[in-house]
């Protein structure tokens, strides 16, 4: 048989793909509806033919809403799709699908399908990959769809669902000013954009201004309210949290996601699956998903990997180091609750940010609380902040701060100068989160099954075909379901 010296064509990398579709506008952010309404109709409308789907918007918490959503509704046999965004080491990480994390081969098949749909005409990257996850959920045999707002909510490129199954907001802060405003009631009136009439919304804690903002508009067009603090509370109990709709308690288990913050994010998830119509999750699944949650780079601890062996060779015995995305002044006082609770151990920071944030306002809350910071550059990010403008806000917000040519270095210092077992916490940017997975060599396992969790007592919460929630009249019934 003839030999030919022809070299195959490789095939292209899911990375390369993506790379083609960043170039197809010129803006990285344009926050409109229009060019993605127009490739979903080349599409033939994927975003209606995938599984009923739970629409979520706020500031912070959104993606740990979503994480605490999709492991109770795993464990109670459900097959959940989930898009979330940003991505920490892969853009596979977006689109879960109801098999798992979505592969290479099929994410680059979704990905030119939709590049041949939209042919030439301008449409921004999270427009592109959006409708790319709704095609994935659309040939998903999945049970329901979790959908995280990408920027702000009414001009998001998710905000194309007609009739979801529910909204959530999620605690509503200062973030993205240049394109969603820079007051709270602005921000707001952009994130209660995806309340649809008729749509029961559930909303986590929130400033009374935003709280004004939201149920004014959820009255404007009959949106039936789970609000906390009035419909619902959770508070930390112990070692576990306690649930209430005002009708009925749930005492549970703490959610495996580290910090006071994620008390409130599973409480609002529990409110989003007792205001849910259809589905059925109960007190037993409620708590296998709150001991399963995994959502990395919150708050999460490094315990082994390139960079924490380095680091063990030079810190004290008993250091630890541990890893935040929080990158505005609400994670910074989520991370000082933290913080304040840390007193065995000398706190030191590792912060890089954007150069679209503040890093004074995200540090100050933090600075009683922290020992020393080094201060980087986000690695292979071009729109990060010098680590020397870093610095100068650390410094000016009363941080002994220095900078650091790299995570490495900066880790290696922290650990030289440490005189005794100290905690590390490298924060200001999911960006900066998924650098550090990537050179500590990634994530942690995170492949949990999705084990059905068979429920052999009466459901603590509202039945899937229970009418919305009653407005809370008094104390909660004395009589409370223990998991």
């Amino acid at each position: 048989m003839p030999t030919t010296n022809a070299k195959r064509t490789p095939r292209p990398t899911s990375d390369d793909v993506v790379g083609r579709l960043t170039a197809l506008h010129p803006k990285k952010i344009d926050l409109s509806l229009g060019r993605i309404e127009r490739l979903l109709a080349a599409l033939d409308h994927p975003e209606r033919r995938m599984p009923p789907a739970m629409h979520v918007a706020g500031t912070n918490g959104k993606g740990s809403v979503i994480a605490h959503l999709r492991a109770m509704l795993e464990a109670a046999g459900y097959r959940v799709n989930a898009y979330t965004s940003p991505h920490l080491i892969s853009f596979n990480e977006r689109i879960h699908t109801a098999d798992g994390a979505i592969g290479d081969e099929a994410l680059i098949a979704l990905l030119e399908e939709c590049e041949a749909a939209n042919g030439d005409d301008p449409i921004t990257f999270f427009e592109m990959t959006t409708a790319c996850a709704f095609l994935a959920f659309a040939k998903s045999p999945g049970d329901i769809t979790l959908i995280e707002s990408g920027l702000g909510g009414r001009l998001d490129a998710t905000n194309v669902l007609a009739r979801p199954l529910l909204a959530v907001i999620t605690p509503v802060s200062r973030d993205h000013v240049q394109f969603l405003g820079d007051t709270i009631e602005l921000i707001a009136g952009e994130k209660a954009g995806i309340l649809k009439p008729g749509v029961g919304v559930v909303m986590g804690p929130q400033t009374p201004v935003a709280a004004t903002v939201l149920a004014d508009r959820a009255g404007e067009i009959g949106s039936p309210m789970s609000r906390f603090g009035e419909e619902w509370s959770v508070t930390a109990n112990g070692g576990g949290i306690v649930w209430s709709n005002g009708a009925e308690t749930l005492e549970l288990p703490p959610s495996a996601l580290a910090g006071p913050h994620q008390v409130d994010n599973a409480g609002t998830a529990i409110a989003a699956l007792d205001l849910l119509q259809g589905y059925d999750v109960g007190p037993l699944a409620i708590a296998e998903g709150l001991r399963r949650v995994e959502w990395p780079g919150r708050l999460e601890r490094l315990c082994s990997g390139p960079l924490i062996d380095r680091f063990d060779e030079y810190a004290p015995g008993d250091s630890e180091v541990w890893l935040d995305g929080g990158h505005n002044a609400a994670a910074g006082a989520a991370l000082a609750r933290v913080a304040q609770a840390w007193t065995d151990k000398p706190l030191f920071l590792i912060v890089g940010m954007l150069n679209s944030k503040e890093p004074a306002e995200f540090l100050e809350p933090l600075a009683p609380f922290v020992e020393a910071a080094r201060c980087i550059a986000i690695p292979g990010e071009e729109a990060s902040l010098g680590a020397r403008q870093v610095t100068a806000a650390a410094i000016a917000t009363g941080i002994d701060a220095q900078p650091s040519a790299s995570i490495s270095d900066a880790l290696t210092a922290i650990a030289r100068r440490a005189a005794c077992p100290a905690r590390v916490l490298i924060s200001g940017s999911l960006y900066l989160a998924g650098a550090v997975l990537a050179e500590n060599g990634g994530m942690a396992s995170g492949a949990w099954a999705a084990k059905p969790v068979t429920e052999t007592a009466p459901a603590g919460i509202a039945a899937a075909t229970s009418p919305p929630l009653p407005a809370r009249d008094g104390p909660a019934s004395s009589s409370a379901a223990s998991v």
